[in-house]
């Protein structure tokens, strides 16, 4: 039997910031593009970071609650 790693909290982290760098480069870009404002896009791209660094965060980590392959025995079965 294999052994099962769960992430670690740290890690849950570090990938979460580093999604978020990209993601929020993103929107900044699209923010920008849409309005013509640096001041605004960035202040969008803040609060987009912040709050979905979290919602991620929490993502990951309830991932973590769900032992891993019970989702493929629950889609066997159906």
């Amino acid at each position: 039997m294999t052994e099962i790693v769960k992430e670690s909290r740290l890690r849950s982290i570090l990938k979460g910031l580093s999604w978020r760098v990209i993601a929020t480069a993103t929107i900044i870009a699209i923010a920008y593009f849409k309005t013509g404002d640096v001041s605004l896009a960035l202040e969008i791209g803040a609060i987009e970071f912040f709050i979905k660094l979290l919602l991620y965060y929490g993502h990951e980590r309830a991932w973590q609650q769900v032992p891993r392959g019970v989702v493929r025995k629950i889609v066997k079965k159906s």
